[in-house]
């Protein structure tokens, strides 16, 4: 029988760095649930990565938990191959002055592939090309 899902839960946590304190301690003691079951092997999964990274968690009815981790936001990996703060406040009618390369496109994709629903470089390169868009950022033909 399969367990009853008490939580799904999103956080953004640093990379092999996960503690008791503040967002994962407040927000796993409200389910009651031992952090230091999702602490351990989170860090110990995530230790090679680097960045923030979104742990999906879904905690069960029974108290325990499973998680799966995702790498970086797109929208942060775009940010840092151009060095750019922050995308533009009106996508549609102001453009950044950085241009995102073909080849940046590809590191891009192929970094996000394995978070991505499809295993074709190609679909996963429209989705990065089309957060870089609502963000303000061209994409070089």
């Amino acid at each position: 029988m399969a367990k009853v899902v008490k939580a799904n839960l999103k956080m953004k946590i640093r990379a092999g760095q996960a503690s008791a304190a503040p967002p994962v301690g407040s927000t796993l003691g409200q389910y009651g649930v031992n952090m230091m079951d999702f602490i351990q092997p989170f860090n110990d999964a995530t230790k090679e990565l680097k960045g923030i990274v979104t742990a999906h968690i879904t905690i069960y009815d029974d108290r325990s938990m499973s998680f799966r981790v995702v790498s970086e936001p797109t929208d942060d990996l775009i940010r840092a191959k151009l060095g750019i703060q922050k995308g533009s406040g009106k996508p549609n009618t102001e453009k950044l002055p950085k241009k995102l390369s073909t080849k940046d496109l590809q590191d891009i994709a192929e970094a996000k592939a394995k978070d991505m629903n499809t295993d074709d470089v190609e679909a996963v390169k429209k989705m990065v090309a089309g957060t870089a868009r609502s963000m303000g950022v061209e994409v070089e033909a």
